[in-house]
């Protein structure tokens, strides 16, 4: 059986500090599955002005890369169904991430499905929102 990675997020202006993310959350498993905030989620995360780049695009974008196996977009608040769904033997966030910041209702998902938690150290400080500020 395929050991699944799962990560998520918006990949707004896809820089090398998410390259360098997926790069090393692929390597802690088989199969890198990565799930992208719609538009409106973006927005909603982000503030007004986000997403700079579409859906379409990013979609796109990402799974270009070459670490990536499977890119989908998700227009949920929180992706704990897809989670439960999914079933991934690790999850992996940024390092701006810590487990207090796991909304609930994913980390319950996570524990349910019994994946492992991973935190990959942010890459150089790179962040799409320092890049275009407001």
């Amino acid at each position: 059986m395929s050991k699944i990675v799962l990560t998520n997020g918006c990949f707004d202006l896809l820089h090398p500090g998410h390259v360098h993310f997926l790069q090393q959350a692929r390597k802690l498993g088989d199969e890198l599955w990565v799930l992208i905030n719609d538009n409106a989620g973006v927005t909603e995360l982000k503030g007004k002005g986000r997403p700079i780049v579409t859906e379409e695009d990013r979609w796109e974008m990402v799974m270009a890369l070459r670490c990536v196996d499977y890119v989908s977009l998700f227009n949920t608040k929180r992706i704990d169904k897809q989670i439960r769904d999914i079933k991934p033997t690790i999850y992996a966030k940024g390092g701006d991430y810590n487990i207090s910041k796991l909304h609930i209702d994913e980390y319950n998902a996570l524990q349910e499905v019994g994946a492992k938690i991973v935190f990959i150290p942010t890459y150089k400080d790179y962040s799409t929102t320092r890049l275009c500020p407001k």
